[in-house]
């Protein structure tokens, strides 16, 4: 693709009704992938799995936006551990007569678990510097490479000022085909909402112990894959995380020499699915100046305000239970009961996850995407559809009705969508936003919805409700948000509502 080619992408992977019902895709169970990355010649050095519960209020965790200022906490096993357990670690065991289900402690599409995490940290009290791969499959890590290499990363991310004091980066990538085998090309979509949902998780249980957590999306793409020794034809990186804070520089790294390690196939056959692989390079940056020049935030746009009277949110609810234990029972609700919720849950809801994401391209107040909602049953507030005015605290009304029916089809001809309480979806502006960051910002815009769908998950569940994130037809979501949302791309859809009882 050309310079602006991810939009191509963005339309040529768009659903519509005719897209959906013309190009049906019956699932070959034969060739389904493994849902791990399993290296068969590397010994695993185990994980603890006795966790310390944080005491800060779960909501206050999950919408603060990366506020700590000190180094955190000592990072070490136990500490990663936690970090790692509560983000991309498996909670629970289903089997059925074809295998076993693996549940995560973040959503994840399909259910394919197709993000991974590495670690390229420094000399730790009981681990020593090295690049390591997390197995969630065994609770255990993996050295790729001896030797601290957080050099080549600070070098990769052009001297970002987190990336270079911080002890321990955490990399996330995508292997593309566990997804692919159900998403087919979507799948490029896909690497940003479930990366977002796992760093949602993995920034509010940093949060809820004061450890700074900074995600970066600007480094030279080539740098990282070659460090963490990545077939770039099938995965890639796709984020860093800076977790803690205050180390000293690293020294210049070692060399990176491939490694040629064995790995467990992940199935028989693999389809290579070519724009995912397109779209990756239209929005990768080939060098150092590049990411300095990417690094910034998005100036502040004018935003039409619709002419109804703004719904100023409620007060925050009090909830008392840490973020761990409500990862421990978050699910993704399966049917919801046609019941109201109170306008206070709504409004904390909307809070928590809204509060903004400090990273090098992210910023309250500064946000790449805008939040609209459909209203379908929430005390005291009128069905229809509204805008969130992020800086007012507030709700924009829209269009006054019942949705019930229109929302169901705009997810897909999904029940979850008419059933819940409220639905809410995450667009953008994609103009602007290519204007400043090139194609690497819609990456950005695909992050930063996620991971605020993420948080959506996590408060619908601390406040005693459920959520499930949902696909869409894009422009038909346009459309129905407009005038408003002329001109604004789909990047995200989370329903909220009571679960059904059983």
């Amino acid at each position: 693709m050309e310079r602006g080619g991810i939009r191509a992408y963005h339309d040529a992977t768009k659903h519509s009704v005719a897209s959906v019902y013309g190009r049906p895709h019956h699932l070959d169970w034969e060739i389904m992938p493994r849902p791990f990355k399993v290296y068969t010649d590397l010994e695993p050095i185990s994980l603890p799995r006795d966790f310390t519960t944080s005491t800060r209020p779960v909501l206050d965790a999950i919408a603060d936006p990366g506020s700590a200022t000190a180094d955190g906490p000592a990072l070490d096993r136990a500490a990663l551990a936690r970090l790692l357990y509560f983000s991309a670690g498996i909670l629970r065991r289903r089997t059925y007569p074809g295998g076993e289900i693996y549940f995560r402690a973040a959503a994840c599409t399909g259910a394919l678990y197709h993000v991974d995490c590495y670690l390229v940290c420094d000399a730790l009290p009981d681990l020593e510097a090295g690049v390591y791969h997390f197995g969630p499959h065994d609770f255990a890590l993996r050295r790729l490479r001896p030797g601290d290499h957080r050099g080549a990363i600070v070098d990769a991310a052009a001297g970002e000022p987190a990336i270079a004091g911080a002890p321990v980066v955490l990399v996330t990538t995508s292997t593309f085909w566990r997804n692919a085998w159900k998403y087919r090309e979507r799948t490029y979509r896909h690497c940003w909402w479930d990366d977002g949902t796992l760093l949602a998780n993995l920034l509010a249980v940093a949060a809820a112990v004061g450890l700074p957590a900074r995600p970066v999306l600007g480094f030279v793409d080539d740098a990282v894959n070659r460090l963490l020794d990545l077939d770039t034809e099938r995965e890639v990186a796709l984020a860093l995380v800076a977790l803690g804070a205050g180390a000293p520089a690293p020294p210049a790294a070692p060399s990176a020499s491939p490694l040629g390690l064995e790995l467990l196939p992940l199935s028989r056959r693999e389809i290579d699915y070519q724009p995912i692989r397109t779209a990756y390079d239209a929005t990768s940056l080939a060098d150092a100046a590049a990411v300095a020049a990417w690094r910034g935030t998005l100036p502040s746009r004018s935003r039409d305000v619709p002419s109804g009277t703004p719904v100023l949110l409620g007060a925050t609810r009090a909830v008392a239970e840490p973020i761990e234990t409500v990862i421990l029972r978050r699910g993704s609700t399966r049917t919801f009961a046609r019941e109201p919720v109170p306008f206070a849950l709504l409004s904390s809801a909307l809070r928590a996850a809204t509060r903004g994401v400090v990273g090098d391209v992210f910023a309250p107040g500064h946000a790449l995407t805008d939040v609209y909602v459909i209203v379908h049953a929430v005390d005291d507030l009128a069905p229809g559809t509204y805008v969130l005015d992020r800086a007012g605290d507030a709700l924009l009304p829209l269009r006054a009705g019942s949705f019930r029916r229109e929302a169901g089809h705009l997810a897909l001809g999904q029940a979850l969508a008419a059933d819940a309480a409220f639905d809410v979806y995450w667009l953008a502006e994609l103009a602007p936003v290519l204007a400043r960051f090139g194609d690497r910002g819609w990456r950005a815009a695909e992050l930063e919805a996620a991971i605020e769908g993420g948080r959506l998950y996590l408060a619908a569940y601390a406040l005693g409700i459920g959520a499930t994130g949902l696909t869409f037809f894009d422009d038909e979501v346009t459309d129905f948000f407009s005038p408003h949302a002329a001109e604004k791309s789909v990047m995200f859809l989370v329903a909220c509502g009571r679960p059904a009882r059983r």
